[in-house]
């Protein structure tokens, strides 16, 4: 039995990350045992590659706006586990999961003593996110894949409307590596006569989306980027939408093609008389959504963003050219080995003036003096000691920003000396 939340943590994080699987057996299993909590809530589901976690901020935080009890499942997190399982303003306490782990754990035996089998990392967090807005009696839960949609462990749930941001290069181990193979799996998340609301604008793509939804008799909705006007991009972003205006505390042009994405959501679940909510609410919903480590600015001029994808990186490429034209930008940068941080790195040199490469105590992270030889910038620097290098780089001129990114895991450690 687990006492403490660093047990309980361990153990979770060193169940297994991936197995193969070719369908949804094991989870739907899983969840028979414990009377499928996942039918107890109404969900919406967010997908995508980049930009899912904003989008479903900005939805639970729409609803709950309008006065439902909103639950939130999201990763990774940034400060503590506790961050991904979320009922409105407040992360699942550590008494709680403790309790569901123990729970799990039992659960996770039984299967492999019965089965040889184990659920894996995810599915156990997926699985105590079921079960704790089951027994908090949350009005919806707003559930982000974790990777891809068809066999994610997510898509167990039939939400009442489906979310996909974009469709990028990552995770191409795992769906392919080809947009069109990421974007047939990531349409995997698309249930029969459930609508489908994207952000996506690539043509050829959104053909298969159509072909998609078609086939499970499902409403396609696009974010109509027409009718996104007079974007302002600074340290807060304004927009209108549909003639009406927005605020939003997250940065970059980005960040507006979220929350038009998370406000269709709402316009379509209103439209289907599953909600009752106002403009007002929309308007708060989209102003009170922040999102750690997501362009999020520190003293003005610190830059925390865990991009850690081609797609990523040139989100952050085009909101550092709009809110700090003409600045001198270092970046302290590290990244996950079974990432492709080859390309990132290239990315990277066609807008950073100085790069700084280093590495986190962590088993997946890439080694300081592989990234230092990967790159090819001219002015390119190794820091072994990731602490040391930021309190340098931090020593920031006039003209200069610092720009930490590559991992959610780096900003973490960075983050935590910044706000201490």
């Amino acid at each position: 039995m687990f006492t403490t939340m660093a047990e309980a943590v361990d153990w979770i994080e060193h169940a297994k990350r991936f197995t193969e699987k070719t369908d949804l057996t094991r989870m739907n299993y899983v969840c028979d045992l414990f009377n499928r909590p996942q039918q107890t809530f109404r969900s919406i589901h967010v997908g995508g590659t980049n930009g899912k976690g904003s989008t479903a901020n900005y939805i639970k935080n729409i609803l709950q706006e309008a006065g439902y009890k909103v639950g939130l499942f999201t990763s990774p997190y940034v400060i503590c586990i506790n961050e991904r399982i979320s009922i409105n303003d407040e992360q699942i306490s550590d008494t709680i999961f403790i309790q569901y782990a123990n729970t799990l754990k039992t659960m996770w035996n039984r299967i492999f003593e019965e089965n040889n089998d184990s659920i894996t990392f995810f599915e156990i967090l997926t699985l105590m996110a079921f079960l704790y807005f089951r027994d908090q009696k949350v009005d919806f839960a707003v559930i982000e894949v974790g990777i891809g949609g068809l066999l994610d462990a997510t898509n167990v749930i039939v939400p009442e409307v489906s979310c996909i941001t974009n469709i990028s290069f990552d995770h191409m181990k795992q769906l392919g590596n080809t947009l069109e193979s990421i974007a047939a799996n990531k349409l995997g998340i698309v249930k029969r006569g459930v609508p489908l609301v994207t952000a996506e604008d690539n043509l050829d793509l959104i053909k298969q989306f159509e072909t998609e939804t078609q086939a499970h008799l499902s409403p396609l909705i696009r974010v109509d980027t027409s009718k996104i006007i007079d974007i302002q991009v600074g340290e807060m972003t304004a927009f209108w939408y549909r003639d009406r205006p927005y605020l939003s505390r997250l940065t970059g042009m980005h960040q507006v093609k979220n929350a038009a994405l998370a406000i269709e959501a709402i316009l379509i679940m209103q439209k289907m008389q599953k909600i009752t909510i106002d403009q007002r609410n929309i308007y708060d919903g989209i102003y009170r959504t922040t999102w750690p480590g997501r362009f999020e600015i520190f003293e003005h001029r610190i830059i925390l963003d865990g991009g850690h994808n081609p797609g990523a990186i040139a989100t952050v490429k085009a909101t550092i050219n709009a809110v700090y034209p003409g600045k001198y930008v270092k970046c302290l940068f590290t990244m996950m080995k079974d990432k492709d941080y080859a390309t990132v790195l290239t990315k990277l040199a066609e807008f950073v003036d100085e790069l700084h490469l280093t590495q986190i105590d962590y088993h997946r992270c890439a080694e300081a003096s592989v990234l230092y030889e990967t790159s090819q910038h001219p002015h390119k620097y190794q820091d072994d000691n990731v602490l040391e290098a930021f309190r340098e780089l931090r020593k920031l001129k006039t003209n200069e920003v610092l720009l930490v990114s590559g991992s959610l895991y780096l900003i973490s450690e960075i983050r935590k000396v910044i706000t201490n």
